[in-house]
Parts: structure tokens; sequence; C-alpha cells
């Protein structure tokens, strides 16, 4: 698709890039002039895949490994960056642990660990690494993306909504620490989206789920990242500490 918001001159960062999200995320940051550095943490296949298409598209690309939920990952990641590359002005945090839904009583207590990892610290380890240099360049758009559960509450989803909870705390004192050098700090928050599995397997439109939604329909991938290019770009300059849904209506942030 077109796009009309512009990162020339930009680099950004993707953790879980070779998921379903983060694919399409990378493609539409490279359609919209941007540099891209491909986090993945297994799917080196895919990773290079990306990479090639970036730079078919005209743009720089690098391809970095790490465990985001490991702090030493995440900063031997950043020094590779800081070498090869070029630090970004904008981080998409969108890599997470999958885990199976069941009841809390049920929940081996291990998941909700991993799922503090992968939704908190890794969020906190990017901070870390990658914010002072957006302190110092008094600039930077730091994004992560939580899910419309963190607010549903739904049954079965005990240790990811709590941790994506948990995550939403994270983010919103971190916009208050770090606004006054021109840093912001958002969430989006995704219904249960349409992408590429979907497609190729015929589960786009389960009409059980989609007549609850207010609109009718499920979202897709492109609408997610449409909303990540929105919060990255200038024209949400003025906005942080948001929670955005993409979820058709399915939750309602309310005052």
């Amino acid at each position: 698709m077109s796009v009309n918001i512009r990162f020339d001159g930009k680099t950004v960062l993707i953790t879980g890039a070779t998921g379903d999200l983060g694919r399409v995320m990378v493609r539409t940051f490279a359609q919209s002039g941007a540099d891209v550095i491909i986090h993945y943490h297994s799917n080196l296949k895919m990773a290079q895949r990306l990479q090639d298409e970036v730079i078919g598209l005209g743009q720089k690309a690098l391809i970095v490994q790490a465990d985001v939920t490991k702090q030493e990952s995440v900063e031997q990641m950043k020094q590779t960056i800081e070498r090869a590359f070029t630090l970004p002005q904008v981080v998409v945090n969108n890599a997470v642990i999958q885990y199976q839904w069941v009841d809390i009583l049920e929940q081996d207590q291990a998941d909700f660990i991993s799922q503090f990892e992968s939704c908190v610290m890794h969020n906190v380890y990017m901070a870390k690494s990658f914010i002072p240099n957006m302190k110092k360049n008094h600039y930077g758009r730091f994004i992560g993306i939580n899910t419309e559960r963190s607010m549903l509450c739904t049954p079965g989803s005990g240790a990811y909504t709590s941790a994506k909870r948990g995550m939403d705390g994270i983010y919103r004192v971190l916009a208050k620490e770090v606004g006054g050098f021109g840093i912001t700090v958002n969430q989006i928050a995704p219904g249960w989206t349409i992408s590429d599995r979907d497609r190729t397997s015929g589960t786009e439109h389960p009409e059980e789920v989609e007549q609850q939604i207010p609109m009718k329909r499920r979202g897709d991938d492109q609408e997610v990242a449409n909303a990540v290019i929105f919060l990255a770009s200038e024209q949400a300059s003025y906005i942080t500490g948001t929670y955005l849904p993409v979820c058709g209506g399915n939750c309602m942030p309310t005052i």
C-alpha cells in the first residue's frame, strides 16, 4: 500500500520483526523511507528475507539476534548496532513469548514468569539500552505492542494479561520520565488481528467473533502497522503516554 508518512533519514529498530505483525511493520517503515534494524530470536531465514525486501525498497537493513528477556543480550545487540549501523531514533518493541491459555488455577507458574520477562523486562532492557542515546539527541519514539486483553481480562489469559498490564505501567512512568527530552512513549493495543497465517488457512473472518466486535470485522496486520507508523511520526509529536487500541472498538478506554 502507499504510505504518506515519511521517515527519510531515520532508523527504526523492531523487536520480534520476523513475527506476523513484525514483518508488516518492517515493510511499512521501509516503504516510508526508514532504514530498518530487524531483530530476531530464532528465525534467521525470515530475517534474511526481510533484509532483502528492505534493500529492494532502496533502504538499508541490519539483522540482529538477541534474547530480549536477557539484559546482557539486549546490550550486546545495542553494541552490534552501534558498531555496524546507526542507533535507532524509533524503537518498536513487538517481541513476545507465546504460551498456552489456561485458567489461572491450572496455569504453570513458569508461564507467569516468562510473560513478565517478555512483556515487562523486555521493555525495561530496551529502554535502558536505547533511550540514553535518544536523550542525548533530544529526540526519540519508544513504542510497545500491548494488547486489548490487558483491558478485557479474558478468562484463560491470566499470565499474558498480568504481564501486559505491568508493561502498561512501565510505559506510563517512562513517558513522564523522558518526555522533557523530546521522547514520546506510547503503546498500541491490537485485537485478534488477521495475519498471513489466517490468509493461508482461510480463517480471516470467524462470524461468531466478528459479530461481537462493534465494527463487525477483525482488523488486519496492516492496520496495526499504520497505527505504529502514526505514533512514530512527526504528526504524533505531542502524543505520549497513550494506550491506543486498534481493535474495532472491542475495548474502549474511558475517562
